[in-house]
């Protein structure tokens, strides 16, 4: 699962990782249990982008908090449903017995036609005459074909017209970082002007129609004078069915969610609304993935479409739990909204949460599994039981402190940066942002004015 986050992180494309694992179960590199533990990964590693899309407010603390909180709310639905299904999965086989079933009782599977991207036909003229690559080429090397280390192999057609990098695999390394640090300049210059626009355009009546809009209640139906059928609920699942049917036009969920996320950060949307629109945005990509399965090779077919189920059963049976019993319903926003105060005190907790989370966490289990089951067992198990300890002890404190011991009723006997961000703020990034403001006003810390409220 760690290894679709970190490559799903690296390729900034679920439908990339997920195309790669498909086409290695075809090759019988993956099986297609392995397959749906990378697929959770990826469902992870796709929503880094709109947490990346909230640091174009981090100037203002109060748009940054919201921003932050409406861009970690699809992680924390992530994060959570992995922690349920991915246990269960391993316990019972759930998702690969039912996708299976589903392929088997389909009969006379045929290939389809892959649905049109709208957007790769609007861009791809563009940057096609930028750079080229080798698509099939990385195919052949997830099939294992073509050794990836052979210094001959080069994945890149051309550079701006200029073929003779194809010719030598050895620039591959250098004009990607090249690239990506172009695209990384483009990213925050866009996503300063999209904030900056949405600031001047929603102001005044437009921001309150657009509000209106957006966080309106379905209104309850009348029958007679005496029965009223509430329907509030409906506008949640409204709001649902707006982002599955964006995510299929567009074909991506991280573009859904990176649209809204500067929305809640200027105060046009709340995260309690925009929370279905992301589950919502989820299914969508699941059924554009089931419908990119259909357009596979007819020796291919079941596997791809067992692989494309196993993902959309993943996302609904996730919507249904932390969405459809309404009390676990706040489980995520609340961790989103805790996640969103953090980063408004302490503006560097968000790229801190960033590495660690998408990039340095992933990459130790991953290092550490290197050394077989001896190795990881250990050190997952004492995770587990850490966090399980944390999270009682945590309940208790709250309901029940009583009943524990006198010691464990608070955290202050722990050593302070174990249980506070405030020293790492004092000592390292308070120095280092006072540093970095001499030279940029964008990494001055502003003062947050206290209000009545």
């Amino acid at each position: 699962m760690l290894v679709g986050v970190l490559v799903t992180v690296l390729v900034q494309s679920s439908s990339t990782s997920t195309s790669i694992f498909i086409t290695m179960v075809a090759a019988d590199l993956l099986t297609v249990k392995q397959a749906i533990s990378l697929i959770m990964g990826a469902n992870i590693g796709t929503s880094v982008t709109s947490t990346i899309v909230a640091l174009g407010q981090s100037g203002n603390p109060d748009e940054f908090r919201r921003a932050f909180a409406a861009a970690t709310v699809h992680d924390m639905f992530n994060f959570l449903n992995v922690l349920v299904l991915l246990p269960l999965e391993v316990i019972t086989g759930y998702l690969n017995a039912l996708s299976k079933a589903i392929v088997d009782s389909t009969p006379g599977l045929q290939p389809g036609e892959k649905p049109p991207d709208i957007l790769k036909k609007l861009t791809k003229p563009f940057t096609s005459k930028i750079i080229g690559i080798d698509k099939k080429l990385i195919t052949k090397i997830a099939e294992g074909k073509v050794d990836a280390d052979d210094d001959e192999v080069g994945m890149i057609k051309h550079i701006f017209g200029d073929k003779s990098y194809s010719e030598d695999g050895k620039d591959d390394v250098l004009i990607g970082w090249i690239v990506l640090i172009i695209s990384l300049t483009i990213l925050c210059i866009c996503l300063y002007t999209i904030v900056y626009l949405l600031k001047s355009i929603l102001k005044g009546h437009i921001a309150l129609w657009l509000h209106k809009g957006v966080n309106g209640q379905v209104p309850d139906i009348k029958c007679g004078e005496t029965v009223t059928i509430p329907m509030g609920w409906a506008a949640g699942y409204l709001a649902m069915a707006v982002g599955l049917g964006l995510t299929i036009c567009v074909q991506s969920s991280s573009i859904t969610t990176s649209a809204l996320t500067p929305l809640v950060g200027i105060g046009v949307i709340t995260i309690e609304r925009m929370y279905p629109v992301v589950l919502g945005a989820n299914i969508g990509t699941c059924i554009t993935g089931v419908l990119a399965a259909l357009a596979a090779s007819a020796d291919k077919l079941a596997l791809t479409l067992q692989v494309a189920y196993s993902h959309l059963f993943f996302n609904l049976t996730g919507i249904f739990i932390w969405y459809g019993i309404w009390p676990l319903r706040q489980f995520p926003i609340r961790a989103a909204k805790f996640l969103g105060n953090t980063t408004a005190e302490y503006r560097w907790f968000a790229l801190a949460y960033l590495f660690f989370c998408f990039l340095i966490i992933p990459a130790i289990f991953m290092g550490i599994a290197f050394g077989g089951p001896g190795a990881i067992i250990p050190v997952v198990v004492l995770c587990i039981l850490v966090a399980l300890f944390v999270a009682i002890v945590n309940t208790m404190q709250f309901r029940c402190p009583e009943r524990l011991p006198a010691k464990l009723r608070d955290w202050l006997w722990l050593p302070e940066p174990l249980r506070s961000l405030a020293p790492y703020d004092k000592y390292f990034f308070a120095p280092l942002g006072a540093q970095l403001g001499k030279c940029c006003k964008c990494f001055k810390k502003e003062e947050v004015v206290p209000t009545k409220e």
